[in-house]
């Protein structure tokens, strides 16, 4: 089984680290391949970063000219596009703000949602509404750090462990990290808290392992029917 994990942002070093933690996930057998799109932003961080976004990784995944595949892992937590994938490619797409919640629900009554800017919940709130898991999301809880300051392993522990006490405060009975760039913090958070973590990337990769091996994909019967033929120009910026 071949698994391909979309980056939501360029820089290829989160990529990596996305890919680590799939692999990390994934069962015997399951190849995992990172694809970075070419264009668009650094980091998502906001509706204009994540319409650009969305563009950018439907062109990868129009344009990928690799090994075939068996299901996409949509690695933007909360980030736009999922629907048009599901359009484009005719294997299972599981998004990771969709497959974490989804799980997250399975574990308590209701789960909090830890993610990194402020800005970036409105976002996170609308995805989960439109998946139908929001009814039971307790809280959408910003750390304050930027996608690219994640690197800081200490900082982001703090930050992680001081915004789950306010989404715990609000009823979180479970926490997600609402981030594909915390990836591997939940092993440490989830001690320190006593609490199930979730982690979005690993979640996807395993429900979307679980939707090949039962021979199940995106049902073409209404609203992810196969794109209507007509011309479409796809746009790329100008070299520098």
């Amino acid at each position: 089984m071949r698994i391909v994990v979309t980056n939501c942002n360029t820089t290829q070093e989160m990529t990596e680290e996305i890919v680590r933690g799939a692999r990390t996930a994934a069962g015997p057998g399951t190849t995992v391949t990172g694809l970075t799109p070419t264009w668009g932003p650094e980091s998502a961080e906001g509706w204009l970063d994540s319409y650009l976004s969305a563009a950018a990784v439907l062109d990868t995944l129009r344009t990928y000219d690799g090994p075939p595949y068996d299901a996409v892992v949509m690695a933007g937590f909360g980030e736009h596009g999922r629907e048009g994938v599901r359009e484009l490619v005719g294997v299972p797409v599981v998004d990771i703000t969709e497959a974490a919640a989804h799980l997250a629900c399975l574990l308590g009554r209701r789960y909090g949602v830890v993610t990194t800017l402020e800005r970036s919940c409105g976002q996170i709130e609308d995805s989960l509404e439109t998946a139908g898991v929001a009814r039971n999301c307790a809280a959408i809880v910003g750390t304050g750090l930027n996608v690219l300051g994640l690197g800081d392993d200490e900082r982001t522990e703090t930050a992680f462990l001081a915004a789950a006490e306010r989404a715990c405060a609000a009823g979180a009975e479970v926490l997600v990290l609402g981030c594909a760039g915390m990836t591997g913090l939940q092993r440490v958070v989830g001690e320190k808290l006593g609490l199930p973590v979730v982690d979005g990337v690993a979640a996807a990769v395993k429900l979307a392992e679980s939707l090949v091996a039962l021979g199940l994909t995106t049902s073409r019967g209404g609203s992810y029917a196969e794109p209507l033929p007509k011309r479409r120009a796809w746009g790329r910026p100008a070299e520098q």
